[in-house]
């Protein structure tokens, strides 16, 4: 999102992302229903009564989604297959990813295409080092949670056997689905469409909008370096999803579901007003005429910055 890397023409290689990542959500969510705690049983529940919203078909294809007339064993089952297969499909989604960056080229900070030999390097060493050591870090963190605090982003609730009888007092999915609850609860009644419905289509709208973005950001300029106004509403989005994520893990009153309301208004003014407008209104920085022309600017203006300090 700061660097544009979803502008034209990559759109396919930004939708094949996005994918991935949805398709991520899918497998994280069933694998989060197999442990069968309580937790895990009433998020299936919850989650899966939302395409029962869905008009004339929503009650048929939750029927379907279960197995029967309530989440159960066949459910589970379900989920299990699901969660061992989509990951495959995640390896096929890959490849069509990698295929797309080949065609259409990768993005880089500046926002600007490649003019020449000196506006590239070489994949190895420079990325394979560099990939190499944001995946140390990652596994460096991960196995930290693993080994010393395995129960540290766990749910309380979810040490106990799922009970379809006993309702868990507050229903909270994983982490990283929060701030889409956070705006599937925010939504009243509008009108003649129930809460329900209403919480849902803006749920799904939420995620959706990342498709069409390549068309609702009218900015000929790709990269947020050379968009002042456009950097400072980014940080607003990223400060906005924080807020959202922080409501969605608290009950559905009081301040919280004010923030959560008005959080979910932002969210959607951000992608369907600002950018168009701020595409069209906002002045920006002149674009140097290519990549290699950059780099010995900034290092440049660093090394003048400091001679005047010094002297």
């Amino acid at each position: 999102l700061y660097f544009g890397s979803y502008k034209s023409p990559r759109e396919v290689v930004w939708w094949m992302g996005l994918i991935i990542l949805l398709l991520m959500m899918a497998t994280a969510f069933m694998g989060y229903v197999l442990p069968w705690g309580q937790m895990s049983f009433w998020a299936a529940t919850v989650i899966t009564n939302i395409f029962s919203a869905i008009p004339l078909v929503g009650e048929t294809i939750t029927t379907w989604l279960w197995g029967g007339f309530a989440v159960g064993n066949p459910t589970l089952n379900r989920f299990f297959s699901l969660h061992y297969l989509l990951p495959f499909v995640v390896v096929g989604v890959v490849f069509l990813h990698l295929w797309a960056l080949h065609r259409f080229g990768s993005n880089n900070p500046t926002g600007i295409d490649t003019k020449g030999p000196k506006d590239t390097v070489p994949f190895h060493p420079y990325y394979t080092i560099k990939d190499l050591f944001g995946l140390s870090v990652f596994l460096i963190v991960l196995l930290a949670f693993v080994f010393y605090a395995p129960n540290y982003l766990g749910h309380p609730d979810n040490y106990v056997k799922a009970n379809p009888l006993v309702t868990p007092a507050h229903i909270v999915p994983e982490w990283y689905f929060l701030p889409f609850y956070a705006i599937l609860r925010a939504v009243p009644d509008i009108w003649f469409v129930e809460a329900k419905l209403a919480g849902v289509i803006a749920m799904f709208t939420s995620i959706l909008i990342l498709f069409v973005l390549p068309w609702l950001d009218s900015s000929p300029i790709r990269s947020a370096r050379y968009r002042p106004w456009y950097k400072q509403i980014f940080w607003f989005l990223v400060i906005d999803v924080i807020v959202l994520g922080i409501s969605g893990a608290k009950p559905p009153e009081g301040v919280w579901l004010i923030l959560g309301r008005l959080a979910t208004v932002y969210y959607f003014i951000h992608f369907l007003i600002l950018m168009p407008l701020i595409g069209r209104l906002e002045p920006t920085k002149p674009l140097p005429g290519s990549i290699d022309e950059s780099v010995p600017q900034e290092s440049g203006t660093q090394t003048s910055e400091t001679t005047r300090k010094h002297s």
